[in-house]
Formats: C-alpha cells, structure tokens, sequence
C-alpha cells in the first residue's frame, strides 16, 4: 500500500516552513499521544505516522531528499542523493528514546516535552479545584423574589503553612532518588517509547519534604461562610453557580465552582406547575349564585377578581402574569383559581324552611349530564 504524503498526514501545505510544521506536530502530537488513547491501536498508528513525517520535515536535508524524490529518497538502495543513507537505516525504526541527529527522542525533548512533561526541571502545570455542590431548601416566596442568605461549607482550601506548594518551609531539596535527577522517566510498548514525568518529584528532578500540616496537598479541609444570590423564578431541580468558591486548586490553579442545587417548600396555599400557580378559593352560596367582586392571594399580596352570576364550584378562573417568575426573565407565568362552594355547617330549621321554599323555582338537576345510556 502506498505511504501518505508526509505534509498532508501533518496538514501543511508543501511551502510551509519549519514554523508551520511545528505547530501541525505539536497539535496532533497531543491529539494522538498514547497517554491520551490507551488500547488504541488506530491513534498508535496515526501517533507513529506522524512522529515519522516530523522527523523528515523537521530536517532541511531529509525534507530537500523528500520533496524532490519523494518516499523513495528513504528506499533501501536508493542513490539518489549523494552520501544519503535510507532512514530506515539511520534511525532504526521507531525508538522514541533514541538519541540520534535529531531523531524521534530529541523530537520528543524539543518539542513534546513541554506538553507532556518530559524535560528536566518541568513545572506541573496548575490544576483547578473541584466544584462542590450544596443542596439548599427555600420557601416559594423567597423562589418568587429572589433572595440573599448564608451558607456554611467544608472545602479544601490552601494549606496555611506551605501555601499551596505541598513542601515543608525551609526545608532542603535533594536530588530526585527514582529518575536522579532527570526529571523524567521512560515508558510505553511495542515501537512506542517516550519519555514522561518522574511521578516521585512531579518532573521537577529534586524532592523536598511534605508539609506537615497539609501533607503534601497543598490543601486543608476548612470550614467557610459564603453569602449566595439566589435569583427570582427558581425551581426545584435549578443549579446556581456561586463562581470561585468550589475546592482549591492545585500548584496556583484557580478555584473550583460552587453550585447550588435548590428545592422549594410546599406552600399551604399554593401549588406550582411549572411557572404557573394554581390554588383553591372559597365562596359563598350568595357569591357563586348572584356574583360578586372578591379579593384573591397572590404571590404580591391581594388582588381583585370578579366571578359571573351562577358561578360553579371547580369553576377555574385565570389571574394573567401573577404566577412564577421566569428564571431567564421576560414575564411571568399565570395563577389559576379554582372556585369552592363553602356551604354553612350550622344551618337553622328555619333557613331550612327558606330553602326548601325556593327549590322547586330550580328545576336544573346538576346531574344530569353524568347519565348515560346502557
């Protein structure tokens, strides 16, 4: 099968120069690299095209042989370049340890190192802290105006004697006993060899002793009051972001996030549903038989509504905007009022009398239209 053109697996255009094609290896260096896709024999492959193509392009000599006679230049006997020897044979194959003119493991130092750790004296890169999470139970007054409150947390935060560094104050760095000093060790399998951080003294090649107080972390466990925002129009469910006040981060890495997870209190008047809000109204016979003008509870304090003569018990009517709050803003939902018939308990012989009088002037039976035909 013929083999790829070296600047397209790398991306580049034939003019590129030596900048252009660093760039394109880093980029698919890291987008291939072992570490990164374990058990995957397809990146491995694409991992080894592109460390080979690097390394023909990389050199002005080998990339003058390649554009002018392509991958014949690096054939077993071929002479087409004067004194040029077949790569195969100058690099045998695919060591990335190797220490050759410019060979893969010198690609590696140069160029690979600095993204995966592998030059002496690397500085671990900074780690974020952890976001934390903390339920929190509000009533449904404080969902519909938003509110301020207090919460109190335990969460790593930067170990007050090293200050986040993880080594005792003072004390005396030595040189590193697993890699002496090199900052890096060797691993990998099959043709793939390369060079990683020393996990005993993270590539820096020197160790030094643990905090006592943090151990080593960096972090300690403290407990912290922080004041939180929860805004209008929140449900059960709604995630809260408090920004920067999560877990510590690691060697100068910024704070992790903080999240509120909110749940609502049921409420002894209110239902909600979604955005809208529904709840139960009492009238009197006298209201529901003549109509009237009445006051009903809203999430605002009390509002005016007016019901129609003859008005029916489970009757639903609509207070338009005087639900929930929109949590993305733009409007609030509806409140709906069921309307209950509040019939008196204590009814004397002679209000008996009165009504027993007016019944026959109704003759509407009301259930009528649950009779059905068998």
């Amino acid at each position: 099968m013929a083999k790829k053109d070296y600047y397209e697996i790398l991306g580049v255009k034939r003019d590129a120069d030596d900048k252009i094609i660093k760039k394109a290896f880093r980029k698919l260096a890291r987008k291939y690299h072992p570490d990164l896709n374990p058990n995957n024999k397809e990146s491995e492959q694409r991992f080894k095209e592109v460390n080979e193509a690097y390394e023909i392009l990389s050199d002005p000599e080998k990339k003058k042989q390649y554009d002018a006679y392509g991958h014949a230049a690096f054939d077993a006997g071929f002479q087409g370049g004067e004194g040029f020897k077949p790569w195969a044979e100058r690099t045998g194959g695919f060591d990335f340890t190797s220490t050759g003119d410019r060979g893969v493991g010198s690609i590696f130092e140069d160029l690979f190192g600095d993204v995966f750790g592998t030059r002496k004296g690397y500085q671990p890169a900074p780690e974020p802290g952890k976001d934390l999470y903390y339920n929190l139970e509000i009533d449904l007054e404080n969902a519909y105006t938003g509110t301020s409150t207090n919460i109190n947390i335990q969460k790593e935060s930067p170990c007050d004697r090293c200050y986040g560094t993880g080594e005792e104050p003072g004390a005396t760095r030595t040189t590193c006993p697993a890699c002496k000093g090199k900052g890096t060790r060797e691993s990998g399998r099959g043709f793939v060899r390369y060079s990683t951080a020393c996990p005993n003294c993270n590539g820096k090649g020197s160790v030094s002793s643990k905090c006592r107080l943090c151990g080593g972390k960096g972090t300690t466990l403290k407990s912290e009051q922080i004041s939180v925002k929860i805004p209008p129009g929140v449900d059960n469910g709604t995630k809260v972001r408090v920004a920067g006040k999560g877990g510590a981060g690691i060697r100068g890495g910024k704070p992790g996030d903080l999240y509120l997870i909110l749940s609502i209190r049921s409420h002894p008047f209110f239902e909600r549903k979604g955005d809208d809000l529904y709840c139960e109204l009492p009238v009197t016979i006298n209201e529901a038989a003549l109509g009237a003008k009445i006051e009903v509870p809203t999430m605002d304090g009390m509002a005016s509504m007016t019901i129609p003569t003859g008005t029916q018990g489970g009757q639903m009517f609509r207070l338009k905007g005087k639900g929930m709050p929109h949590l993305k803003g733009g409007g609030s939902g509806d409140q709906y009022i069921k309307i209950m018939i509040a019939i008196p308990k204590d009814i004397s012989e002679e209000d008996k009398g009165i009504i027993r009088k007016i019944s026959p002037m109704y003759k509407e039976n009301p259930r009528d239209r649950l009779r059905w035909r068998r």
